[in-house]
């Protein structure tokens, strides 16, 4: 009996682990998903926010005839 007690205690082990080892690599992916998703949506918004400026800048200068 112990040692059927044991060997569920060995395959209970190796289970965790494998599904320790699952998360890890979920969490990992979540991360660089986040990573990456912010990169696409903050360096543009600053790229925007010095453009926009010059744009004003170039179309209210040539009203102007200048």
């Amino acid at each position: 009996m112990d040692q059927d007690i044991q060997n569920k205690f060995e395959e209970v082990d190796k289970k965790l682990e494998q599904i320790y080892r699952s998360t890890e690599k979920t969490r990992k992916y979540i991360l660089w998903m986040l990573l990456i998703s912010l990169a696409v949506v903050i360096l543009p918004l600053i790229g925007l926010a010095f453009a926009i400026p010059q744009f004003i800048n170039i179309y209210t200068n040539a009203g102007l005839g200048l």
